[in-house]
């Protein structure tokens, strides 16, 4: 279904709206919404679950907004951890709000989902409908995705994949394809950065991100050492952006610690790891968030996963899947180091999760739902996933 924002009358100024926010990509992609709220005359409240403990609102724009804090710190057991943020968010709607928004697929997300169902109180879901259609890559995302879909009164659904992804899923509530608000993020960041540097490099240089939970052992060893062949052949630089996790951090400083021609990153701000995406020349991650980005960007990547959710950027030639496979990951580096005609052709900047507009499109549909004037979403208007997927 299309509304038209222009269209849509009302004012939210009464609304009593709340954000989920657990992780820092969850700040980042809520963010836009919440400005786009703003903007139409209402000031949304934050729930951050602790999740990410050092979670800073006003380093993602959010300092304005009223915040509760949950202190619900992520734990190795991500079920747990849902249980105790749906407990704590549950204390928070005593008094119900007319809608809590949750983003994603984090045990935040569905811990706050699972409140609002249980308090009945309308959940939306921001970036609903992402499926690879394995309940294992990635774990436990893809379960928790597709739990939140399931009930939730609005579905926000950032392409027409996952809209149709959710219609064949027969799910009840209201779909709409408004595109990824980790796109207005990132368009707005790199707005914000100063021009790159404009020294020559004497090596390409390959920015390598790398922490899903399904990738863990075996897997990211197997990366490791594919690094490092690739760093001991003389061919690039290599920087390696530590994840906050310090599971996943510790791991990598063991593995690559000390490599010569590869470079450890901190943990860093989106602001930061951006500029960083503009300025590699090619990126191998397993960051969903990173699969939008890059594709915005003009940054040619090599996926780290057997299978992705997100596969509008294969399509578009703006990156490839390689999974984890040490031979693979040095095939496909070399291949586009060695071919600067096929790297060039995936550095072509594309939208295919969206213009930047998506949270202004979701809090246009939000105060229309609101008022009460949606019409009913018809089925026929749309393509199945199978069509999609053919197209």
């Amino acid at each position: 279904m299309q509304v038209a924002p222009a269209e849509l009358g009302g004012s939210l100024l009464s609304a009593d709206i709340r954000l989920v926010i657990g992780t820092r990509p969850e700040a980042i992609k809520l963010a836009p919404v919440a400005r786009a709220l703003a903007a139409r005359d209402v000031r949304p409240s934050l729930i951050l679950t602790g999740q990410h403990a050092d979670l800073d609102p006003v380093d993602h724009g959010l300092g304005a907004y009223p915040a509760t804090r949950l202190y619900c710190p992520g734990t190795q057991d991500p079920h747990s951890h849902v249980q105790s943020v749906a407990a704590a968010v549950l204390t928070q709607l005593r008094r119900p709000p007319d809608l809590l928004v949750v983003q994603g697929d984090t045990s935040s997300a569905l811990g706050g989902a699972l409140a609002g169902f249980t308090a009945a109180v309308p959940v939306a879901h921001v970036e609903a409908g992402l499926r690879s259609h394995d309940s294992a890559m990635p774990w436990p995302e893809e379960e928790y995705r597709t739990a939140i879909d399931a009930h939730s009164d609005l579905l926000f659904a950032p392409t027409a994949l996952a809209a149709a992804n959710l219609r064949e899923e027969g799910v009840a509530g209201a779909i709409f394809v408004t595109g990824n608000t980790g796109i207005d993020a990132v368009l707005k960041t790199r707005a914000e950065l100063p021009p790159p540097s404009l020294c020559d490099r004497a090596l390409p240089r390959l920015l390598v991100t790398c922490h899903r939970r399904e990738n863990w052992g075996e897997r990211l060893a197997s990366v490791a050492l594919a690094l490092r062949q690739l760093a001991q052949e003389g061919t690039s630089s290599v920087e390696v952006v530590l994840h906050p996790n310090p599971h996943v951090s510790g791991t990598i400083e063991r593995l690559l610690g000390g490599c010569f021609a590869i470079t450890l990153v901190p943990p860093c701000s989106q602001r930061r790891l951006v500029a960083m995406m503009r300025d590699c020349d090619l990126m191998l991650s397993d960051s969903g968030g990173v699969q939008e980005e890059a594709s915005a960007l003009g940054v040619p990547l090599l996926v780290l996963r057997e299978k992705t959710e997100r596969p509008e950027a294969i399509w578009s030639g703006n990156m490839r899947l390689v999974g984890t496979d040490t031979a693979q990951i040095l095939a496909e580096v070399r291949d586009l180091l060695g071919d600067p005609v096929a790297l060039a052709a995936m550095a072509n900047p594309s939208l295919p999760y969206g213009d930047g507009r998506a949270g202004y499109r979701i809090a246009a549909l939000i105060e229309h739902w609101l008022s009460g004037r949606f019409a009913a979403d018809s089925p026929r208007q749309h393509p199945s996933a199978e069509e999609i997927r053919s197209s």
